[in-house]
């Protein structure tokens, strides 16, 4: 593991674009919490906290090419946002703590969509 964080400095210091995105479809990856432990993981090899947000953010977006429709909050932009009840900026932990889901400008609450997929 620390050779990994090691390489992730590396990269980063470099300059290269960090992006996270866990592995899906491979056993032991839950989608969701891998996502979130990935994102301490990032933090725990040197990363900021912002730099961190970054990477699942609007870095994806960038990698994606998809930067002028998602990766940040802005008019025109695809209304698609988690809504927490913790500040991550303080604890990335708090990542866990949804409050609210918007997809495509229609606000959910986290109990409704786990309702709708049982």
């Amino acid at each position: 593991m620390e050779i990994i964080k090691d390489n992730l400095r590396k990269v980063h210091h470099a300059g290269i674009l960090v992006v996270a995105g866990t592995d899906t479809g491979v056993p032991g990856v839950l989608l969701g919490a891998s996502s979130q432990t990935e994102l301490v993981l990032l933090a725990e090899a040197g990363l900021k906290v912002e730099e961190v947000l970054k990477t699942a953010t609007i870095n994806a977006a960038k990698m994606l090419r998809r930067e002028k429709e998602q990766g940040t909050i802005e008019a025109g932009k695809l209304a698609d946002l988690v809504i927490l009840d913790a500040d991550p900026l303080t604890d990335l932990k708090n990542l866990r703590r949804l409050h609210r889901i918007m997809k495509a400008g229609v606000l959910y609450a986290p109990a409704e969509l786990l309702q709708a997929v049982k």
